[in-house]
């Protein structure tokens, strides 16, 4: 057997058309674009990199992007008083805080003062909490991305077998409550499962598999169940090259459908958080 790839970017396409018809239309009933408010402090290559990519996948959708880039000497109340201005603004729909931010600052507070209305990454404990009563919440966005890549393979959720390495507040824990809401029957493993010895027992018996741990090849090829979905969110980088947290030579040999690394889930990730933008501007005007 040979995987079939679940190539993120072909998948972000389609999405991003309706989204593209979607944002038009909004346009010509209210007389403006979503928008979409950046807040990064001071400057980090990475951070820079993904300002990038938002700014320009927002720009093709027809939304407004907005960078306010602050001092990385900004302190913890400025931030929070920037935040809560942009919360204010009536013509600002989604806010993002980049990460990393610079020593000093609690990221994870200042994330709790935006708006959960405005909460383009889905993060806010408020969403978090809706996302457990399946109330239709602005979802994490990564999280989004693996369920948009287990729905391009096919496989009808209800009842299988789904394991989940990694229990993070961004990934795992989200994405399993998501696998939950599908009645898949989940399963959390994380490092006390690990160290165990238990990890491949529970990977052996996955038919729907995702890994998100960024631990380059924990996940071996042979423990892969034949015939299972396999969704990789580990970017890891090896000898100059990236890779995910799944060994994917053995692995594609054993699934029917696997996630590359990279080209998989990152290419969605983005496409996720300006669809939650768009959904929040459809709350407060619709």
């Amino acid at each position: 057997m040979s995987a079939q790839l679940l190539s993120g970017k072909e998948i972000a396409g389609k999405i991003k058309e309706s989204l593209t018809a979607e944002v038009t239309g909004l346009k010509e009933k209210h007389g403006r674009a979503p928008v979409l408010a950046a807040v990064q402090l001071g400057e980090n290559p990475g951070s820079a990199v993904y300002v990038k990519s938002q700014k320009n996948n927002a720009e093709k959708l027809g939304l407004e992007y907005q960078l306010h880039q602050l001092a990385d000497s900004t302190t913890q109340k400025e931030l929070i008083d920037f935040i809560e201005k942009l919360n204010r603004d009536d013509k600002v729909d989604g806010i993002i805080l980049q990460m990393p931010v610079p020593d000093g600052i609690d990221g994870c507070t200042a994330v709790q003062h935006i708006s959960p209305d405005k909460d383009a990454e889905g993060m806010h404990p408020e969403n978090l909490g809706k996302v457990v009563l399946a109330s239709g919440a602005l979802a994490p966005c990564t999280p989004q991305a693996v369920m948009e890549l287990i729905a391009a393979s096919g496989i009808d959720l209800y009842g299988k077998e789904a394991v989940v390495v990694g229990h993070s507040e961004i990934v795992g824990k989200p994405v399993s409550l998501l696998l939950l809401e599908k009645f898949a029957t989940t399963t959390v493993c994380h490092i006390g499962t690990g160290e165990r010895g238990n990890l491949p027992d529970h990977v052996k018996r996955a038919e729907v598999l995702v890994v998100a741990v960024g631990v380059p090849g924990l996940v071996k090829g042979d423990w892969i169940k034949e015939g299972a979905v396999v969704i990789d969110v580990g970017i890891n980088r090896v000898d100059g090259k990236i890779v995910g947290d799944v060994e994917f030579e053995l692995a594609s040999q054993r699934a029917a459908f696997i996630t590359p690394v990279p080209g998989g889930v990152g290419p969605l990730t983005v496409t996720m958080l300006l669809r939650n933008v768009i959904q929040s501007f459809k709350n407060k005007n619709e």
